[in-house]
């Protein structure tokens, strides 16, 4: 899967202009927040913010930078998940959760060494998860995602729980984001 299938795919599902007053991104535009334009570089008015630099931006912030685009090379299906969760969360929470699960899914290091857990996916977390689709065969992508959504979904009833006004948001995030 291309990068830009990626992006394509989440921005259909971030949509166009929003500024919700319970959500503390304000204003947004194709899932962009006004914070991120603004660190790229944009200054006009969110609503008008081209669709080409949210492509950009998403892009290199959040599928280059963060390693979700390697990822997706090695399979697409994890890198699709990280990307989206990266775009929702923030790129650093499910790149930890990615190598925690790496971790945990190595038998207590029979089947390949720990690796470092502080959410920059380089080259060895990447050689890791080539390892562990290798080592744990035709499963491995399809517990892979179980992990990673569990620990999305968790974190969306965390978010709801330690903030009221998230509760406008997390039947939409199950719905969306928790395959």
């Amino acid at each position: 899967m291309s990068i830009e299938t990626l992006i394509d795919n989440v921005i259909g599902r971030e949509g166009g202009y929003s500024n919700h007053p319970s959500d503390k991104g304000g204003a947004t535009m194709w899932g962009i927040t006004e914070r991120v334009a603004r660190k790229h570089g944009y200054k006009g008015d969110m609503r008008a913010l081209p669709r080409a630099t949210a492509v950009a931006i998403y892009r290199q912030e959040f599928a280059i930078d963060t390693g979700f685009a390697a990822v997706a090379q090695i399979n697409e299906a994890v890198g699709e998940e990280l990307f989206d969760t990266g775009v929702n969360m923030g790129p650093a929470v499910p790149a930890l959760w990615f190598q925690e699960s790496l971790n945990a899914f190595n038998q207590q290091g029979k089947l390949y060494p720990d690796i470092k857990e502080d959410g920059d996916i380089g080259p060895k977390t990447l050689a890791t998860f080539r390892t562990y689709l290798k080592v744990r065969g035709a499963d491995a992508e399809r517990v892979m995602l179980r992990a990673l959504n569990s620990s999305q979904g968790e974190r969306y009833k965390m978010l709801a729980r330690s903030r009221a006004a998230n509760e406008d948001f997390v039947f939409g995030w199950f719905r969306n984001r928790v395959a």
